[in-house]
C-alpha cells in the first residue's frame, strides 16, 4: 500500500484513482447550481422590485397628473370669468350704457342710473356672499354652485347683445345679475382652492389662477377692442354692433372655459350635507354665527381687517385711475392702452409672485406689493406726462395680481378647510364692501384741498393702515387656530 492507493475497493495496486477531483467537480457543480439559484433569486427579487416600482409609478402618475390637471382646470376658471371683469365691467358697459342705452338723457341722469346699478349689484354681493359660502359648505356642492353662478353670469352677459338702444332698465338688470354671478361664483371658486392644492401649493396655485385670469381677460379684451376700433374687419356694421357682439363673446367664453372645472375638479365629500330649502334656511340662520366663528380665529379676523384696508386702496386705484387720468388731461385712447398694458404685464407678474410667495411666504410677498403701491400713489400725485401713466400701469400690473393671489393663499392658511365656503364668503364680502372708503377719501380730500393730486395721495393712508395690521398677523399661530390647536 506504499503508493497510497486512493481508489475504490478492487482497484489495481499502485493505481491512483482521482477521487478528490471528482468530488471537487461534484461540489463545483452543486456550487454552480447554488450560485445559479442565488443569481436567479436575486434577478427575481430585482424583477419583483422593478415590477413593484412600475406598479407604484403607474399608481402615482395618474394621481399626480390628476392633481395637476385639477389645479390647471381650477385656474382656468379665472381665465373664463376674467373676460367679464375686463370687457364688461371695466371696459365697455359703462361707456355703452351712457352712449347707447341711456340715449336722450343728460350725463347726470345716466350717471345716476349707472351708479345705482353698481350700488345694487354691490349690495346684493355683500348680503348674499356669506350665505352662498354657507350653502356651499353645508351642501358639499361647491362646484355645482360655482357652475350654476357661472352660467347665470354667462347668460346675463350674452343677453346684453339683445338689449336694444334706450332700454337702460333691462341692460341694468342683466348687468346686476351678471355681477352677482361673477362675484358669487368667486366665493365658491376661492373655497375650492383648498380642494385642489395642499398647504405647500397654495401660493403657486392661487397665483396661477390670477395669472391665467390676466392672460385670458386681456386676450379677449384686446380682440374686443380691435373689433370696436375696426368693426369692418370683422364684417360688423358699426361700433355699436361690435360692442354687442363683444358682450355675447364674453358669455360664450365664460361658459366654454368653465367646462374644465366641471370635468376635472373634485371636491372632498362631506359626511353630512343639507340641500334645497332646508339648506337655505340653515344658511340664513348661520350667517350671523359665521362672525362668531371668525372671532375664534383671531389671526384670520386680524388679516381680514388688514385686507379690508389695503384692498380698498388697490380697488380705489383701479376705479379712479381713468377718472384721475382724464382730470389731468390725458386722452381716452391712452387710458385704454394703459388698461391693456396692465393686463399684459399682469400675467407673468402673477406667476412670478407665486414663486416669490413660495420662497419668502405670502405675508412678505404682500408687503412687497404694498410697498410698490405706495410708490405708485406717490408717483401718481406728481405725474405730468402720458408716458408716466404707462409707467404706473406697468407697475400696477406687476403687483395687482400678486397681491390678490397672495391674499387668497394667506387667508386659506388661516381658516379650517371645512368652513372654507362661509369664510371665503366673508372674504369676498369684505373685498366688495372695501370699495367704499377709498373713493370717498379721494373725492373729499380732493374737494377740500382743491387738488385731485392731493386726493389721490390720500390713498397712501389705506396702504399704511393695511400694512401695519398685516404686521400683527402671526401666520404660524393662525395655522394652529385653523387646525383647532390653540396651545402655545
Amino acid at each position: 500500500m506504499a503508493g497510497g492507493v486512493t481508489g475504490q475497493p478492487g482497484a489495481v495496486h499502485g493505481q491512483r484513482i482521482p477521487l478528490w477531483p471528482a468530488r471537487l467537480q461534484r461540489h463545483r457543480a452543486v456550487a454552480g447550481v447554488y450560485d445559479n439559484c442565488r443569481v436567479h433569486r436575486r434577478a427575481r427579487c430585482l424583477r419583483d422590485v422593478a415590477a413593484q416600482a412600475r406598479h407604484r409609478h403607474q399608481e402615482l402618475t395618474p394621481r399626480l397628473s390628476d392633481r395637476r390637471r385639477a389645479q390647471w382646470s381650477w385656474a382656468l376658471y379665472d381665465w373664463a370669468n376674467s373676460a367679464f371683469a375686463t370687457t364688461v365691467m371695466a371696459g365697455f358697459f359703462p361707456v355703452f350704457f351712457k352712449s347707447y342705452w341711456t340715449t336722450g338723457m343728460t350725463a347726470t341722469e345716466s350717471t345716476v342710473r349707472l351708479g345705482s346699478a353698481n350700488a345694487i349689484a354691490s349690495l346684493l354681493v355683500v348680503v348674499l356672499a356669506p350665505v352662498l359660502g354657507i350653502v356651499a359648505d353645508r351642501s358639499g356642492r361647491k362646484k355645482r354652485l360655482l357652475l350654476t353662478l357661472a352660467m347665470l353670469g354667462a347668460l346675463m352677459s350674452a343677453g346684453l347683445y339683445l338689449v336694444a338702444a334706450g332700454q337702460w332698465l333691462l341692460a341694468a338688470a342683466l348687468y346686476v345679475f351678471g355681477v352677482l354671478g361673477f362675484a358669487g361664483g368667486n366665493v365658491t371658486y376661492d373655497a375650492l382652492l383648498l380642494d385642489v392644492a395642499g398647504n405647500d401649493e397654495l401660493e403657486r396655485v392661487s397665483a396661477l389662477g390670477f395669472a391665467l385670469g390676466y392672460l385670458g381677460g386681456g386676450l379677449l379684451f384686446a380682440v374686443n377692442v380691435m373689433m370696436v376700433v375696426h368693426p369692418e374687419w370683422f364684417g360688423l356694421a358699426d361700433k355699436a354692433a361690435a360692442v354687442r357682439v363683444a358682450f355675447a363673446m364674453v358669455g360664450l367664453w365664460w361658459a366654454v372655459f368653465s367646462l374644465p372645472v366641471a370635468l376635472y375638479v373634485r371636491e372632498a365629500p362631506r359626511k353630512t350635507a343639507t340641500s334645497g330649502a332646508d339648506g337655505m334656511r340653515v344658511a340664513w340662520r348661520e350667517a350671523l354665527t359665521t362672525w362668531r366663528l371668525l372671532r375664534s380665529l383671531r389671526m384670520a379676523f386680524l388679516f381680514l381687517l388688514a385686507y379690508w384696508c389695503y384692498i380698498d386702496g388697490v380697488d380705489t386705484i383701479v376705479r379712479m385711475a381713468v377718472d384721475y387720468g382724464l382730470s389731468l388731461g390725458f386722452a381716452a385712447d391712452h387710458l385704454l392702452g394703459a388698461l391693456l398694458l396692465t393686463q399684459v404685464v399682469g400675467f407673468p407678474a402673477a406667476l412670478a409672485f407665486g414663486r416669490i410667495g413660495d420662497r419668502i411666504g405670502a405675508k412678505r410677498a404682500i408687503w412687497l406689493a404694498l410697498a410698490v403701491y405706495a410708490v405708485v400713489v406717490f408717483w401718481a400725485s406728481r405725474m405730468a406726462a402720458t408716458w408716466e401713466f404707462y409707467g404706473l400701469a406697468t407697475a400696477i400690473g406687476l403687483v395687482q395680481g400678486g397681491v390678490q393671489a397672495m391674499s387668497r393663499a394667506l387667508f386659506a392658511r388661516l381658516i379650517p378647510a371645512e368652513h372654507a365656503g362661509r369664510l371665503f364668503g366673508l372674504y369676498n364680502m369684505m373685498g366688495k364692501f372695501a370699495a367704499v372708503i377709498g373713493p370717498l377719501l379721494v373725492g373729499w380730500v380732493g374737494l377740500l384741498s382743491g387738488s385731485s393730486r392731493v386726493g389721490i395721495l390720500s390713498v397712501l393712508l389705506l396702504f399704511v393702515a393695511g400694512g401695519w395690521l398685516l404686521a400683527q398677523v402671526d401666520v404660524a399661530r393662525g395655522a394652529r387656530e385653523a387646525s383647532g390647536d390653540v396651545s402655545g
